[in-house]
C-alpha cells in the first residue's frame, strides 16, 4: 500500500492505491504511518518525496470506512490522519509533496503537512467533506497559514474544487510543473548545508505557533550552534 525508494540522500514515497485513488483507511494510514517513522531513524536522509501512484495523488479518506463510523469511532480515525501528518511535519529534513490528478480531503491535509508542494498541470483541489455531513478537521488546520483565512474557509465552506493555476494564486502550491520541476527543486536542496537545512525547518515551524520573542531567541540559539 505504501512504497518507499531510497537513494543518495533522497527518500520517495508513494501511496500505492491506485484502483482507489489512493483512498486513505485505516491499514494505508497505518502503513504510511510505519514508512515516516522508520524514516525519523535514517541518518543518510537529506530530503523526502511523498506522492502518489496512479492517476491521482489522494482522493481522500476512504469513503467506505468514513460511512462506518460512529461517535464512539470517529475521533480514533481522524487521530490516525492526525498522526501522519504530525509524523511528514515531524521529519527533521525538508518533505517536498509531488502532486497530480486529485488532491481531497484528507490527501490534501498530507499535503499541507509538507514543507513544499509541486502540481502538475490539471490537478484538482477540494476539502468537500461539509458535502456528507462532516467538518474538515486535524491538519486542515494548517490551511489558513498556507492561503490566508479568506481562502481556506471558501475550500473548506463551500466545498468547490479549485484547479493548480488557481492553488499557485493563493499560495496553496508553490510551482507549477512536471517531474523534472521536482528534480530541480530535490537538486536545489541537495546542494544546500544538510544541518542548516534541518535548522531551518526547525525554525519555520516555530514561526507558524511561537510568539515572535521566542522565535527570534531560537533563531539566535540555532545561529550559534551552526558556529561550532
Amino acid at each position: 500500500m505504501v512504497d518507499v525508494e531510497s537513494e543518495g540522500g533522497v527518500t520517495r514515497i508513494f501511496l500505492n492505491r491506485p484502483e482507489k485513488v489512493n483512498a486513505l483507511d485505516s491499514a494505508h494510514l497505518e502503513a504510511l504511518l510505519l514508512a515516516l517513522r522508520r524514516l525519523e531513524r535514517n541518518p543518510e536522509m537529506r530530503v523526502v518525496l511523498l506522492g502518489g501512484r496512479g492517476t491521482a495523488f489522494c482522493g481522500g479518506a476512504d469513503v467506505k470506512e468514513i460511512s462506518r463510523l460512529t461517535a464512539s469511532n470517529a475521533a480514533g480515525f481522524v487521530q490516525k490522519i492526525h498522526a501522519v501528518c504530525e509524523a511528514i511535519r515531524e521529519l527533521p529534513v525538508p518533505v517536498i509533496a509531488r502532486l497530480h490528478g486529485a488532491v481531497i480531503g484528507a490527501g490534501l491535509e498530507l499535503a499541507a503537512a509538507c514543507d513544499l508542494r509541486i502540481a502538475a498541470e490539471g490537478t484538482r483541489f477540494s476539502m468537500p467533506e461539509v458535502r456528507i455531513g462532516i467538518p474538515s478537521v486535524v491538519e486542515a488546520a494548517l490551511l489558513p497559514r498556507l492561503m490566508g483565512s479568506g481562502r481556506a474557509a471558501w475550500l473548506v465552506l463551500t466545498g468547490q474544487a479549485i484547479d493548480a493555476q488557481r492553488a499557485l494564486e493563493w499560495g496553496l502550491v508553490e510551482q507549477i510543473g512536471s517531474d523534472a520541476a521536482v528534480d530541480a527543486l530535490i537538486h536545489s536542496l541537495m546542494n544546500n548545508d544538510r544541518e542548516a537545512l534541518r535548522m531551518q525547518k526547525q525554525l519555520l515551524q516555530l514561526w507558524e505557533e511561537a510568539p515572535l520573542a521566542t522565535s527570534i531567541a531560537k533563531s539566535i540559539d540555532l545561529f550559534e550552534q551552526s558556529q561550532r
